[in-house]
């Protein structure tokens, strides 16, 4: 273990670095277009990531988006002051603390929901239409792997300085590649 930094692996060919821009890219272009179309239907992919947050968890306060979505709590707040302001959400008191406001979807916040609904589902139907069940779940395999190592070193960087790991037991290098 070397304390206060990861040492990282070194990999013999840029096959990882080419992965990772391909799924970087990937992302953005996919965002990007899904976006468009959602703020067709009146909701971006934002507004629609936050509404559907809302209505799987109503009622919310403003601290309990700001941890699911990261953002500063200044941020949220403008959010939700955008989404209120739109009538897609209303604000209502703890009749137990007058401090806590409550978050809710409206009727026209579910109806835009809704409406973006089928937007959504189709963009993903059409853009995995390339690809075959077994790619599919290929690549949904994958992904876990990889969602599962990232939270491996998100407790790695997270821990103090003196806590950090090196890519060692409790963080293992993939096999086959070397340690610099």
């Amino acid at each position: 273990m070397v304390s206060g930094k990861i040492m990282s692996t070194s990999f013999t060919n840029d096959d990882s670095s080419s992965a990772a821009e391909a799924l970087r890219d990937f992302y953005i272009r996919s965002h990007r277009t899904l976006d468009k179309l959602m703020a067709g239907e009146g909701a971006s992919l934002a507004r629609n990531k936050m509404l559907g947050h809302i209505e799987r968890n109503s009622p919310v306060r403003a601290a309990d988006l700001a941890t699911a979505f990261g953002f500063a709590p200044r941020t949220i707040t403008e959010a939700i002051d955008a989404l209120e302001r739109d009538g897609l959400v209303r604000r209502s008191g703890d009749a137990s603390d007058r401090r806590v406001k409550y978050i809710a979807l409206t009727a026209s916040g579910k109806e835009v929901l809704r409406a973006s609904e089928p937007v959504k589902k189709t963009f993903i139907d059409g853009l995995f239409a390339a690809l075959s069940e077994k790619e599919i779940a290929s690549l949904t395999t994958v992904l876990g792997k990889l969602n599962h190592r990232l939270a491996e070193l998100e407790e790695v960087y997270s821990a103090p300085p003196s806590a950090t790991a090196v890519a060692t037991d409790e963080v293992p290098a993939r096999r086959g590649r070397k340690k610099s």
